[in-house]
């Protein structure tokens, strides 16, 4: 996948994102601000892009997106959880249509037991509640191969997302709080009250 790819995809979204009046923010950590720069590569760019956070640090990810602590610690920075957050708290802070968010990694160092390097996480989130999340495992292919295929996966999930359906209206207090709801359950938990007591 080449710069060409992200470059068509973005041209595309941005259309379509026009089109249906959407806007978009980013929030990205492996990539480091790459999905926000393939975006606003592209001229006129600006009706659509609201703002990139590049939250590299868990620090970051608290501050500027809300991410709580206990999501970080539990699951990790590369994680499910901590990537549906990430696009939660974008959509909440930028007041946007859509966000996306990444966090993975890249190598070639970084990689953990059950974390490999290659591992990314993405999610993409509606203003109409809309939650979409996606595990690649790309592989020891290198530093800069990882983050190019991470772009365009994160423009093809935001395209996904973008020809959905999307209510008029901006996110309210109460359809924050259901998408911060959803985050919070612990599949942990869940699959715990699901579990049927054995037989006797």
């Amino acid at each position: 996948m080449s710069g060409s790819d992200a470059r068509a995809l973005s041209r595309s979204l941005l259309d379509l994102c026009r089109m249906r009046k959407l806007t978009i923010a980013t929030a990205e950590s492996c990539t480091g601000g790459l999905v926000a720069g393939a975006l606003t590569d592209i001229p006129g760019s600006s009706d659509v892009i609201d703002r990139g956070f590049v939250t590299y640090s868990n620090d970051a990810k608290r501050a500027m997106l809300g991410v709580k602590a206990t999501t970080l610690a539990t699951f990790g920075a590369v994680s499910k959880e901590t990537a549906t957050a990430m696009a939660i708290g974008a959509l909440e802070k930028a007041g946007v249509d859509l966000a996306v968010s990444i966090t993975g990694i890249a190598g070639p160092g970084g990689a953990t037991p059950g974390k490999p390097v290659g591992l990314v996480h993405f999610a993409v989130a509606a203003r109409d509640g809309r939650i979409l999340h996606r595990e690649c495992r790309f592989g020891a292919v290198g530093r800069s191969v990882v983050r190019q295929r991470s772009v365009v996966e994160a423009l093809r999930m935001l395209m996904e997302l973008a020809r959905g359906p999307l209510a008029t209206a901006k996110p309210s207090r109460e359809a924050a709080s259901r998408l911060r709801q959803r985050v919070a359950r612990s599949p942990r938990r869940s699959a715990a009250k699901r579990r049927r007591p054995p037989r006797a």
